[in-house]
């Protein structure tokens, strides 16, 4: 790998680790790019957060963005963002920031702004939404929950043994920062990085019909903004048979969109929410 290598930082969703990108990282080295996979704030392997997760307690949407901000800033060029889920809306606010060259957001969370979310999308968040008294609290999933939500295309057997290796609680507060200001993005801003959605025909948190409604919110910016449809594909489509060509298609439309902004100064707002 050359010290020109550009980087590419991947950014894991709600309920997973950084291990689930594992295979990317692999494949990524194999092309000669440097990719990094830093997990949310205190976040680790799955057994050792499944052990010890209080540091997902009150954890907050903006705390993560600003963690991956940081991260960005300190590298030598802007990066390539490639996010999962809840690390595809982080992938969005990392540029409405100004962040990274290219960005590219698979079975993305929604940014604010989408105002019917599809039945699908809000029982996948009823875990975390319904107790609003419980905004600090974690909200863990069944292995019948993930199965649901992740690997719905594959037999009860084959999920389980995804959950066993992968799943870690999720938490609640994001998806309450995501009904709010924490998650509104600059749809028409001039100097946003090109974005790439990627969205699953039976992925049931981010199904195409809300990826859509995305990507004619973040079209309005005239940077280039296109959604690639998989059929067939479920919502964990990164970890799945098949992720390689996902892989190669988000890096090489990456490449050949990516611009290199200067990043904007830091948001006045970033520190992290009571």
């Amino acid at each position: 790998m050359s010290a020109e290598a550009q980087t590419v930082v991947l950014i894991h969703g709600m309920w997973l680790t950084p291990k689930g990108w594992d295979a990317w990282i692999d494949h990524y080295q194999s092309r000669g790019y440097r990719p990094i996979a830093p997990g949310w704030p205190g976040v680790q392997d799955p057994e050792e957060t499944r052990r010890n997760p209080s540091a997902l307690e009150g954890l907050t949407l903006t705390t993560i963005v600003d963690h991956y901000d940081r991260i960005i800033r300190e590298l030598d060029r802007p990066p390539i963002i490639v996010g999962h889920s809840f690390g595809g809306l982080t992938t969005q606010l990392l540029l409405n920031r100004g962040l990274g060259a290219a960005g590219v957001a698979i079975g993305t969370a929604p940014p604010k702004g989408i105002l019917l979310l599809p039945p699908s999308t809000l029982r996948a968040g009823f875990p975390a939404l319904k107790n609003p008294f419980d905004r600090n609290g974690l909200c863990p999933i069944s292995r019948k929950q993930f199965h649901w939500r992740f690997t719905n295309t594959l037999s009860l057997q084959e999920s389980d043994r995804i959950y066993d290796e992968q799943y870690i609680p999720g938490t609640n507060r994001p998806f309450f920062d995501a009904l709010g200001s924490s998650a509104a993005v600059d749809s028409g801003m001039a100097q946003r990085p090109p974005l790439l959605l990627v969205a699953g025909g039976e992925d049931h948190i981010s199904p195409i019909s809300l990826n859509r409604k995305i990507l004619k919110l973040q079209g309005k910016a005239p940077s280039a903004t296109e959604l690639k449809e998989y059929p067939g594909r479920p919502h964990y489509m990164a970890g799945l048979d098949g992720w390689d060509e996902i892989a190669d298609y988000a890096l090489n439309w990456a490449l050949e969109h990516q611009q290199a902004p200067a990043a904007s100064a830091p948001l006045s707002s970033s520190a992290p929410s009571p």
